[in-house]
This record gives C-alpha cells, sequence and structure tokens, in this order.
C-alpha cells in the first residue's frame, strides 16, 4: 500500500485517508469484508496497533462496521460512500484552486491550462 508516510501527519491518519480513497474509488467496495489488523498492518508497513486506531476510527466515521464474530466490513451505505467521495474531491479542488490563485492565475487561465494538461501539452 503505502510505502512511505509523512513525518507531520500522524501514520494512522495517512492511512485512514489511503483507506477512504480507497473506498471512494470502489478498490474497496461497500460490503466487502476488510483483511485482518495483522494483515493491514503488513501491507502498510506499521504496526498492529497502529493500525488498529486507523480502522477504530473508521468505525468511528461509520466507514467500517464490525461483525461479533465475523470481523471488519465496508459500509454498505452508498450514500455515505458517495458524500465522503464529493466532500474529499471539494476539499482537493479548494486547496488547487487556492494554490492556483496564489501563483498568479484566474478561473479562465485555471481552465485553460487543466485543458492543456488533459490533451498533455
Amino acid at each position: 500500500m503505502k510505502s512511505s508516510y509523512d513525518n507531520n501527519v500522524p501514520i494512522y491518519i495517512q492511512i485512514m485517508e489511503e483507506m477512504k480513497i480507497m473506498i471512494v474509488s470502489n478498490h474497496m467496495k461497500a460490503g466487502d469484508k476488510v483483511a485482518s489488523v495483522r494483515d493491514l498492518a503488513q501491507s502498510f508497513g506499521v504496526n498492529p496497533n497502529t493500525m488498529q486506531r486507523a480502522l477504530a476510527e473508521l468505525e468511528r466515521e461509520n466507514l467500517l462496521y464490525s461483525e461479533r464474530t465475523s470481523g471488519r466490513f465496508i459500509t454498505t451505505d452508498e450514500g455515505l460512500i458517495m458524500n465522503l467521495r464529493e466532500e474529499m474531491a471539494q476539499d482537493e479542488m479548494k486547496r488547487f484552486l487556492e494554490y492556483m490563485k496564489k501563483i498568479g492565475y484566474d478561473l479562465h487561465d485555471i481552465i485553460e491550462k487543466m485543458k492543456e494538461v488533459e490533451k498533455g501539452e
């Protein structure tokens, strides 16, 4: 999964963000069983306690749920997943637009630049 982590952000938060991306991009589908803490910790290259904290927080946000004898699963609430996807896109677009405006682009220039990038220029 992730090979290096930003030292300025707690690792469990970075894992949460990575898992959210996997959920909203459908790499982890609604209702799918989540691998064990130990397996995920190994995949992410972290301590199982760190992984457990990330999973617990995702449960708190209702993106995961536990079944006592069966393990953890991705939420089946498609609306929650779509809302998270929209929220993540909005946040990223705001950051991008703020940065582009900071370096001197107006909205028209930004749109033109995006078209150029899309075409591979």
